[in-house]
């Protein structure tokens, strides 16, 4: 709805300029056009005036005068337009503005909110990327569904998504991990030996090692610890990968691509392997130099604090090394935005993975990060911790089973993601109006319930598309029509800033204005003209809260 506001002010400032009262210029864009949290400032509100009064070196009000003045020569959509405080205009809407408003939310049904704002336009999400070392915690539960839910208002907003899973499968903690499973292999055989405590210790380690023994018997025994490690690390870290697959199956995740890192360590062509290859172009770009014994990455240069090692003394790679390598490769698959969703301890990361995007001359501006806070878990009155190594954690799909996966994945996006969060879990199974998702889901159902109703009633099923919104002139009413109206909106943008908490606190707005309007108003009442249009209204919502609960992958019941 924001766009309309956008097309009147900008055809205003063109008529000023054509009738001399502004020079000849460009009109900016970079001027908001808001909705007001107060309704006495009215339906929109916009600085357009501020921004133009040192550009046309006039009083923000004075300009604020001529432009209202354009605006109003014949805009039957505009009830009132006030210019306030420093030089904002507020824009009042005609009823009859939110009822063509509503129209257009039924005429478009199941694609309401859908956008073209990233048409032809490449964009990975990747998230989660767990290491393959144990089953996923709710931790990583939280990531799965802000990187699924990104993924989805991208793909509303016109984006071609691909969701892409960086599994770490290279470096010493795969060696630790087999090294865990043979340990236990060889426990549980009968073998007296101690579990190193740098070693994986959850009970998973030794059912993969039961899972080896029952295919394999003691025959591994006879082989040395250096000639069976490979196969222990592949084996465990293969099992793992599966059961992380089949867990975010459950949790309504799927990724589109499954990337190795070990792939960026590997030369099948028997030529030099993609860390080679990139680490060898930014040494003869004179971006990394030697010192100490170890390779180091001009960083600091390209703005991070300080230079970092890409290749250590003993001639290993670090991190930063595959992942320069890992982005270069990204942006060579034509993507033309790149979401990264990483745990917070990545913080100190994300800088010296810009500075190395810089050095290669790729688009800086391309990247996101977004960075997930610890979630904590509250049962009752305890509070859980979690720790993979230590094998102190709850795996996500006890949480799942607990819960349920729609009530993990709301709970999961209720606060934005750079804030710590505390999941109750008691709060999330109660099937009351305290508990958010259950609050709007049942307004869904709700709805649903009415138009059943409204069909045995009327002997077919009602036909939002020919009601009177007319009718429609309750401030409740009105109100409702706005909200919903609100969805494009604000798709576009949580596209641009990727804010997907924002979904749950809009639909609570949309499931409390409904509770509270249904309360007071009868919607089959005696006079079938009102009752058409208060389904049509309802119709609407029911639209807008489906389409919503979509983005989130949460289900819509139509009975609860």
């Amino acid at each position: 709805m924001k766009n309309i506001i956008y097309k009147k002010i900008n055809k205003a400032c063109r008529q000023a300029i054509d009738e001399g009262k502004f020079p000849p210029m460009d009109i900016p864009e970079n001027f908001l056009v808001e909705i007001p949290k107060e309704e006495k400032h009215g339906d929109f509100s916009t600085n357009i005036a501020m921004i133009l009064a040192p550009l046309l070196k006039k009083n923000p009000r004075e300009v604020g005068k001529i432009i209202i003045d354009m605006l109003g020569q014949g805009d039957k959509e505009i009830s009132k337009i006030e210019l306030a405080g420093p030089g904002f205009i507020n824009f009042f809407m005609e009823d009859a503005f939110w009822h063509s408003c509503l129209k257009d939310v039924i005429r478009q049904g199941d694609n309401y909110g859908r956008l073209a704002l990233g048409r032809d336009k490449k964009v990975q999400v990747e998230f989660v990327s767990a290491n393959p070392t144990g089953p996923l915690h709710i931790g990583h539960g939280r990531g799965a569904a802000v990187g699924d839910v990104v993924a989805n208002i991208l793909d509303w907003a016109g984006y071609d998504v691909t969701r892409e899973y960086y599994i770490n499968d290279a470096g010493e903690q795969m060696r630790t991990l087999g090294l865990s499973t043979l340990v236990r292999y060889k426990q549980l055989l009968g073998k007296e030996i101690e579990l190193p405590e740098k070693c994986y210790q959850g009970d998973y380690i030794k059912n993969i090692a039961q899972e080896i023994i029952d295919k394999k018997g003691e025959t591994l025994l006879t082989v040395s610890d250096e000639e069976n490690l490979p196969f222990f690390t592949k084996y465990t870290a293969d099992t793992i990968l599966d059961i992380i697959k089949d867990d975010l199956k459950g949790f309504g995740v799927e990724f589109d691509t499954w990337y190795s890192e070990n792939t960026l360590f590997e030369d099948p062509d028997g030529e030099k392997s993609p860390v080679e290859k990139v680490v060898d172009w930014m040494r003869e770009k004179n971006f990394v130099y030697e010192s100490e014994g170890a390779l180091w990455l001009r960083a600091a240069a390209f703005g991070d604090d300080k230079d970092r090692v890409v290749r250590k003394g003993t001639g290993a790679y670090t991190y930063l090394a595959s992942d320069i390598a890992y982005h270069k490769e990204k942006f060579e698959r034509g993507f033309e935005r790149i979401v990264n969703v990483w745990g917070a301890d990545h913080h100190g990361y994300v800088s010296r993975l810009r500075s190395a995007i810089k050095a290669m001359k790729l688009p800086d501006e391309a990247l996101d990060v977004i960075l997930i806070q610890l979630v904590n878990l509250k049962k009752g009155d305890e509070m859980i911790s979690m720790s993979t190594r230590s094998g102190q954690f709850l795996p996500l799909t006890d949480l799942i089973k607990d819960v349920g996966s729609d009530a993990a994945r709301f709970f999961f996006l209720m606060r934005s993601s750079d804030a710590q969060f505390d999941f109750d879990v008691d709060l999330a199974k109660k099937q009351s109006s305290d508990n958010p998702v259950y609050y709007i889901q049942y307004a869904h159902a709700r709805i649903c319930s009415i138009f059943r109703q409204a069909e045995e009633r009327m002997g077919e099923k009602p036909s939002p598309q020919t009601a009177n919104l007319a009718l429609l002139k309750l401030p409740e009413e009105l109100r409702l029509i706005k909200k919903i109206s609100e969805f494009t909106g604000l798709v576009e943008r949580m596209a641009v800033r990727l804010e997907p908490h924002l979904v749950p606190h809009y639909l609570n707005e949309i499931a409390s204005e409904l509770h509270s309007y249904y309360k007071k108003h009868r919607v089959l009442g005696e006079d079938n003209a009102i009752t058409n249009a208060r389904l049509a209204l309802l119709g609407g919502i029911r639209l807008t809260i489906k389409n919503s609960l979509k983005i989130l992958g949460v289900s819509a019941p139509e009975s609860m």
